[in-house]
């Protein structure tokens, strides 16, 4: 250091500007997709059984509760409640609870 006055630091160079990149999908309408509580048919539980829990958990008439019943016999499944994905593991667990096979998914 001649002189005994440093020298500023040479210049790095312009920092760039970071670019935003976009998702390619639609992040706020795969948040509004409800979930969907699938009950499966089985050999195991009785007809008017099902129709007994969906009644008891949902508070479907007996029409409703025997109309879905029937899908699950006929169809092997049936959808029986849907929202948010707190709600659906809830539901999933209470028919598990009451010897229903049950699952979840993305409506």
């Amino acid at each position: 250091m001649p002189g005994g006055v440093p020298r500023p630091p040479e210049p790095m160079g312009q920092l760039e500007t970071p670019t935003i990149v976009e998702p390619d999908i639609d992040e706020t309408a795969d948040l509004a997709r409800p979930w969907v509580v699938v009950v499966w048919n089985d050999p195991v539980n009785l007809m008017s059984y099902v129709v007994y829990v969906l009644q008891k958990l949902f508070g479907y008439s007996r029409e409703k509760a025997t109309q879905l019943m029937l899908d699950v016999h006929h169809k092997g499944k049936a959808a029986v409640s849907s929202g948010n994905r707190e709600q659906a593991e809830t539901d999933v667990s209470r028919l598990h609870a009451h010897g229903l096979w049950a699952t979840m998914q993305r409506d």
